[in-house]
Formats: structure tokens, sequence, C-alpha cells
């Protein structure tokens, strides 16, 4: 993506997350976890997107907040993302939010909390830790039915998955 190209404005907290959710989509066509991200300069210009990418790319940093950060910041030539917003539809991890921060984002928007890694709100709200040298706004909960269904949906049909080859497992261990 062309950074100054971009004409792709965005008015609202939904919408932006709304295109989180298509980047959650990508991410479920190819087998990873639902999760996806955008990433809105001060203006409401789309500068980023990514998609979770980790199995795939055996990569554990490929998360989708890791992939929209690092392709709005080769957009516009900078690490550093002052003003900026991101959406995400699942609560980040400590990982990400810590590379958010560093970005010196302006807010991080998410959709879904996460109970078992998530560090804004969840187990820990890093971003309220005011010894840190930039503070973050962060709100969860935009879009949050949809994207949680996502997830859930996602991990119903692989436990399902799972259960299914089990049972053909143990078929072909009595045949």
């Amino acid at each position: 993506m062309n950074y100054s190209d971009n004409t792709l404005m965005l008015s609202d907290d939904e919408h932006a997350m709304r295109l989180a959710l298509e980047q959650a989509q990508l991410a479920y066509a190819i087998g990873e976890v639902p999760v996806g991200a955008v990433l809105i300069d001060g203006e409401g210009r789309l500068v980023g997107q990514g998609y979770n990418r980790s199995i795939v790319d055996h990569d554990p940093s490929q998360h989708a907040e890791m992939m929209a950060l690092r392709a709005a910041c080769k957009a516009v030539g900078n690490y550093r993302l002052p003003g900026y917003s991101l959406f995400v539809t699942l609560e980040p991890c400590l990982m990400c939010l810590g590379a958010l921060l560093h970005a010196r984002l302006e807010r991080v928007v998410f959709g879904a909390s996460d109970p078992k890694t998530g560090v804004c709100g969840s187990l820990l709200s890093l971003h309220e830790h005011t010894r840190l040298n930039h503070q973050t706004v962060v709100s969860g909960g935009v879009l949050e039915s949809e994207c949680a269904d996502l997830l859930r949906q996602f991990f119903r049909e692989r436990r399902a998955q799972h259960h299914l080859l089990k049972q053909q497992a143990q078929l072909d261990a009595n045949s």
C-alpha cells in the first residue's frame, strides 16, 4: 500500500472494527486463529492491516497487530506512529501491546476480551502503568459479539475436527 495514494477515510470505530473483522476472516480461511487488525492515521486513513499468520509462517510474532504495525510503519516510513489508532478483534497480548506502546500509538481499540493472554484489562492492565514512558488510551468491546462469535466458531470447528480425527484413529486401530 502506498501511503500517499491512500484515500480510504474512516469515520467511526465500528467501521474500522469491521475492516479488522475482514482481516480476521482471512486468517480463518487459512486455518489461523481469526484475529485481524487495522491501523488508522489521525486523518482517518487506513495505513496498515494484518491478520494472524503465526502458524503458516512458523513465527510466534506474526500476530495481527504486529502485521498491521509493520505495514503501517513501512507505509509511513517511521517506526513511531503518534496520533494513530489500532483496531483489533481480540484484546492484545503482552508482545503486541509492548510493540504498540513503543510505536507511540494514541489509541488501541479491541473487540473481544482475551481472558488467557489479554493485557488490556483481562490478565493485566499494562497500558495503565504510569511508569511506562508512553501512555496509550485503550478501550474494548467494539463489535464484541461479532469478534467473539468468530473466535468461538473457529475453536468449535477445531475441536470437532480433532474429535473426528481421534475417532478415525480409533477405528483404524480396531481394524
